[in-house]
């Protein structure tokens, strides 16, 4: 049976990661995007099938987008995201018509991502991302200074923040607001702070039930069409799984998913499994996750995160952390093996290794690459599940 197929997201030249330097790790794809067209533009055939040729030309294929991002007004429910949904369909055709049918996306309102701190040095000297939601708290309190927050939070958390936020001095409030306001991937910009506070504004009216119908909304308008070109839409799980200053989110539970899947039954509506994400609430079991919606990953994000408890987690080596890989990957390996006995062709499910730590090398180039995506750590990280997963195939007699 076929290993899962290796890939290694790559943000293009400027990134501080090369193609010649992922090819030397003997990946068999990339993971990236045509991130230089605008969030909601069609992304011209043009650049699509230039991106390819450079990939190809270093012996590797595009193997998965991530992300064709989904507009605003679409997660919104705006006026005007029909257009944005026209745009969104004839972006699949043109991937298609490229040879690429795999594409991982995300509903996440505002941001990709949050942590409050990426630069947190763990014992060993290495660079990891961490998030507090104390910190947060503080950051929403003292620095954007939002009508909402003050009613939002529970008094003991006000509590915690109004102390931590005390213990910073004026570089210390500056780097916790730009850690937190840069996560969209494929720049190295942060938003500016009236522009996120205006944004977070315009959503303080979006509940959960809304954003859910948005994306139902979403979904049955583009599955069907992706069905029809072999395109498997992957949504990513929410990071992190749980309301980040207020905002909804609906992709961060086994239920959340189950709805998502049942919104619009099709063998293209699938889930990105990202055992961070995922992994990052403790009241997530991961392994029900895959055994229930196993056929319906169309791709892997593997990488652990060391829970501490009240929200607070940072991202640890691949193999740490609380997010329990082994079982993790021993379930995956045998979601391949119910794949081939139910006659599922896709059996190969890509799989990369998800954010790394900072570390050796990497320490001086830092700068370059967007955060999460060392070159030195992800390699660690992908050394470690290639061997994590021979030695699982090795126990279940699997060659």
């Amino acid at each position: 049976m076929d290993f899962l197929k290796k890939t290694f997201r790559w943000f293009g030249p400027s990134f501080g990661v090369s193609l010649q330097e992922i090819k030397q790790l003997g990946v068999e794809g990339i993971v990236t995007a045509c991130s230089e067209i605008p969030i909601g533009e069609v992304w011209p055939t043009e650049n699509i099938t230039a991106v390819k040729k450079e990939i190809e030309r270093h012996g590797m294929e595009w193997s998965v987008v991530e992300s064709v991002n989904v507009h605003r007004s679409i997660k919104y429910g705006t006026q005007e995201r029909d257009k944005y949904i026209e745009n969104y369909i004839q972006t699949l055709k043109h991937l298609a018509a490229n040879g690429i049918f795999t594409i991982c996306y995300n509903f996440m309102a505002l941001f990709d991502w949050t942590r409050t701190h990426l630069r947190f040095q763990l014992p060993t000297g290495a660079i990891s991302m961490l998030f507090d939601p104390v910190a947060l708290t503080a950051f929403d309190l003292h620095i954007l200074k939002r009508e909402k927050a003050f009613t939002l939070y529970k008094d003991a958390e006000k509590d915690k923040a109004n102390i931590y936020f005390q213990n910073l001095d004026a570089d210390g409030q500056q780097k916790l607001a730009q850690d937190i306001l840069i996560g969209m991937p494929g720049t190295k910009e942060s938003h500016t702070l009236e522009h996120f506070k205006r944004d977070l504004q315009a959503l303080e009216d979006l509940d959960k039930a809304a954003l859910q119908e948005n994306l139902a909304y979403f979904l049955n308008a583009v599955i069907p069409e992706a069905e029809d070109l072999g395109v498997k839409m992957a949504i990513h799980p929410d990071d992190p799984p749980f309301p980040v200053f207020g905002i909804p989110r609906v992709v961060s539970t086994h239920e959340d998913v189950q709805n998502i899947l049942h919104s619009c039954p099709s063998p293209s509506n699938g889930l990105t499994f990202c055992s961070g994400s995922l992994g990052a609430s403790e009241n997530n079991n991961l392994i029900k996750i895959i055994q229930d919606f196993g056929d319906k990953i169309h791709f892997i994000h593997l990488r652990n995160v060391e829970r501490q408890g009240e929200g607070r987690f940072y991202e640890s080596s691949h193999l740490g952390g609380s997010v329990p890989m082994a079982q993790v990957m021993r379930e995956l390996v045998q979601e391949q093996q119910r794949r081939v006995q139910n006659g599922n062709q896709e059996v190969t499910i890509p799989m990369r290794p998800d954010h790394g730590l900072v570390m050796l090398d990497d320490l001086d180039r830092e700068m370059k690459f967007y955060p999460g995506y060392s070159l030195i750590g992800r390699v660690m990280g992908m050394a470690e599940l290639k061997g994590l997963e021979v030695g699982v195939r090795n126990g279940l007699g699997l060659s």
